[in-house]
């Protein structure tokens, strides 16, 4: 089984139509019972039932949506290839058949969306945009130590917001700055009450327990971003190494696969 982190969002339960919460019957998430299916793409089993949290004396749910989830992803990891080589990896038909039943999925649900984004076997460092260091939880889960951050969904837009437009003043690509906006404007869709989560999820294995003890890794990306922002070039490519460095292993597996 491939190792992924998630990005996730909770809404309140209440502005969840024809969705009935579960309680939580553990402090744990539900398990992930990831699928290989055709071409190498991974989705949940629609089985699973949503992650539900109470916070505050509140209930919020994240709807897993398997089915949505894997057609999108499978679109998406399509159009990152171009010529040949996308036919090869998941061919014309089989596209086409996808984007039918995404279309249907959308007409019988109007306005329905994905509340999980999915890296495999690493956390792309623009997620640790949304977050701050008070909001990093080291936390027990099946099989060891994991780690994960909570926090509102409007802090997390300011944040990203903050980081785009940092990374856009100094110089970076605009293909650079689009990847951070994209999650911004992702969360944007959903509503202002929502929490916004970022789960290690099955990455917490390229780690001993130790090194996750130590990981700062939205800190060191909250200092990189302070130091461009002072202009202190040199600290912020040091902060932002340090996170790179951490999750050299799971981005090298990126490339193997």
């Amino acid at each position: 089984m491939t190792g992924a982190a998630y990005l996730r969002v909770y809404v309140p339960d209440d502005l969840v139509p024809g969705q009935p919460a579960r309680a939580p019957q553990h402090h744990h998430w539900p398990p992930r019972v990831l699928v290989r299916g055709a071409y190498g793409v991974w989705h949940e089993s629609a089985r699973d039932d949503a992650f539900v949290i109470e916070r505050d004396g509140r209930r919020y749910m994240c709807p897993r949506t398997p089915r949505l989830r894997m057609l999108e992803g499978l679109i998406a990891f399509r159009n990152t290839h171009v010529g040949a080589t996308a036919s090869v990896l998941v061919p014309e038909d089989m596209a086409d058949e996808a984007a039918r039943e995404l279309d249907h999925l959308h007409e019988q649900a109007p306005g329905s969306r994905s509340h999980i984004l999915t890296a495999p076997f690493f956390v792309p460092l623009r997620w640790f945009s949304a977050f701050v260091p008070e909001e990093r939880e080291l936390v027990q889960a099946d099989g060891g130590l994991t780690i994960r951050y909570r926090t509102m969904l409007g802090d997390a837009v300011a944040r990203l917001e903050r980081a785009a437009t940092t990374i856009e003043a100094v110089g970076f690509e605009e293909t650079v700055v689009e990847q951070v906006r994209d999650v911004a404007a992702w969360l944007t869709a959903f509503p202002d009450e929502a929490i916004v989560e970022l789960d290690y999820g099955g990455t917490s294995r390229l780690f001993t327990d130790g090194e996750l003890a130590v990981d700062e890794t939205a800190a060191e990306v909250q200092a990189s971003l302070e130091a461009l922002e002072r202009g202190d070039f040199e600290a912020a490519g040091e902060h932002y190494a340090g996170a790179a460095m951490r999750w050299g292993r799971g981005q090298v597996l990126v490339d193997a696969n």
